[in-house]
């Protein structure tokens, strides 16, 4: 499959460098950044999820009335919606948007995060929980027949869905993390295995352990990969530095977009940033850790460093290593939306082309050697 390109969406015009205390949904902005990155042609949106902040669903329903090829990945956690309430949901907003939902689910890597909202399962419990939710809403798409379920986790009776996906069949399921449990649940039954921006040593090991994952499961196809990344993009490498230390000035002081935890995370992927981020600050081409420093790993917060080139050759690199999603998203919001959607799309895409046509003119002259 082609490689695609994934942002996130900004309900309003706080972002990380120009924080807004409390901002409140801006409707107008929301709507003009999503048409915005449907217009440079990214293929996806993630809509985040977080026990303070707006309601994703409303959020991709919007997205969905205001733009005509995006797709809308809706962050999920488990505890906050039952299984057949959110097929339904989901299939709702697929019909909504003719065929654009997608769902991301988030396991929780956070006990006092997860509390807020009542729930207080051990981690492996959650991640236990996800995979019976994760086959709930399967069959929840795809069974014509009223049906019960009696598991750990959830139980009912009878339950028949009328809300089909518009293929008939199922939306994609994106799983997340970077712990063994992720690796399992999401190699045995995600479309999509969403990992953070690391170096390309330690992302080829975490692609050959999910891969891994579903050849045990005996699956006959593998998750795409979805890799993020923060990327500090400007005309020349020296002026891209210097933007990417104003960056981190603004980071390390002022007022604050999201509440930081100053404790060591529990989530494992935010450990194996922190890790990564003390060999040094700058790893292979361009991938910069002191923005992880500065957020504590709070979330994808790996920064790529450099002029256009320099990004479109470190994202070819994962490419290569097999991510067929590239999520890029800036600090400076709606404006680093217009540079990627400038500078970055384009030229990946147009290198990408460039290689398939060397292949084929390759394979064509193969055959006609033969």
């Amino acid at each position: 499959m082609p490689t695609e390109f994934i942002s996130a969406v900004a309900p309003n015009a706080s972002n990380e460098l120009h924080p807004i205390p409390n901002a409140p949904l801006d409707p107008e902005f929301l709507a003009r950044y999503a048409r915005t990155l449907d217009d440079y042609g990214f293929n996806y949106t993630l809509v985040p999820y977080l026990s303070f902040y707006f309601d994703p669903w409303t959020i991709g329903a919007t997205i969905a009335a205001h733009t005509k090829n995006l797709k809308i990945i809706i962050a999920v956690r488990p505890n906050t919606l039952y299984p057949t309430v959110a097929a339904k949901a989901l299939a709702t907003l697929d019909q909504l948007s003719s065929g654009r939902a997608v769902v991301h689910f988030i396991a929780g890597g956070d006990d006092t995060e997860q509390a807020r909202e009542g729930d207080y399962l051990s981690k492996d419990d959650r991640y236990e929980r996800l995979e019976e939710y994760i086959r709930i809403l399967r069959r929840a798409w795809e069974s014509p027949e009223p049906f019960d379920w009696d598991g750990k986790h959830y139980q009912f009776k009878n339950f028949s869905n009328r809300v089909r996906p518009v293929n008939g069949k199922s939306i994609p399921v994106s799983v997340g993390g970077s712990s063994d449990a992720a690796y399992r649940i999401g190699g045995q039954h995600a479309d999509i295995f969403g990992l953070w921006g690391e170096p390309l040593k330690e992302t080829k090991e975490q692609i050959d352990r999910i891969y891994a994952e579903a050849e045990r499961a005996g699956r006959t196809d593998r998750p795409r990969i979805w890799v993020t990344f923060r990327p500090i993009v400007a005309e020349t490498e020296e002026l891209a530095w210097a933007k990417a230390h104003r960056t981190l000035e603004a980071l390390t002081s002022g007022t604050q977009a999201f509440p930081r935890r100053a404790d060591q995370p529990q989530n494992v992927g935010s450990q194996r940033l922190l890790d990564i981020a003390a060999r040094g600050d700058v790893q292979d081409r361009a991938l910069w850790y002191p923005t992880v420093k500065a957020t504590n790993a709070g979330g994808a917060s790996t920064a790529l460093v450099g002029s256009p080139q320099t990004i479109v050759d470190s994202l070819l690199d994962y490419v290569d290593l097999g991510a067929e999603l590239i999520s890029i998203r800036g600090y400076d919001n709606l404006n680093d939306v217009h540079d990627y959607g400038r500078l970055i799309l384009p030229k990946v895409r147009e290198a990408l082309q460039e290689r398939a046509k060397k292949a084929l003119a390759s394979n064509g002259d193969a055959v006609g050697s033969g």
